[in-house]
């Protein structure tokens, strides 16, 4: 939470109904930062702070020198690799979401698949 600017107005507002500023965070196996995008105004959703941020900008553009797909461990099954973000994020081949929560209820390999 913040203290908005002067004469801001809702600029800042958020949905839960206080004033910030976002932060996006990529953090890496080991609970490493290893990229960080602070200041985007309170209001804006998850989606709208991963489509101006420079990672997607890269990510989409070929920039980051990705690793190529690799095996699974002890399987034949190559995937690529991929950023977990939460359910504003758009699903594509380097990013991947959570099920919500209604196409979980009952399902016992969905509620597994987010767990992990």
């Amino acid at each position: 939470m913040i203290i908005p600017p002067f004469q801001s107005g809702s600029y800042y507002y958020n949905y839960k109904g206080k004033f910030s500023v976002v932060l996006l965070a990529l953090v890496d196996a080991h609970l490493r930062f290893i990229y960080a995008d602070v200041g985007t105004n309170g209001r804006v959703s998850d989606g709208g702070v991963w489509n101006k941020c420079s990672l997607k900008h890269k990510l989409d553009s070929g920039q980051l020198n990705l690793p190529p797909p690799s095996n699974l461990p002890n399987t034949n099954v190559q995937l690529p690799f991929v950023i977990v973000g939460n359910e504003g994020f758009p699903v594509t081949e380097h990013v991947m979401i959570p099920y919500p929560g209604p196409l979980c209820r009952g399902n016992k390999n969905r509620r597994i698949f987010n767990y992990r």
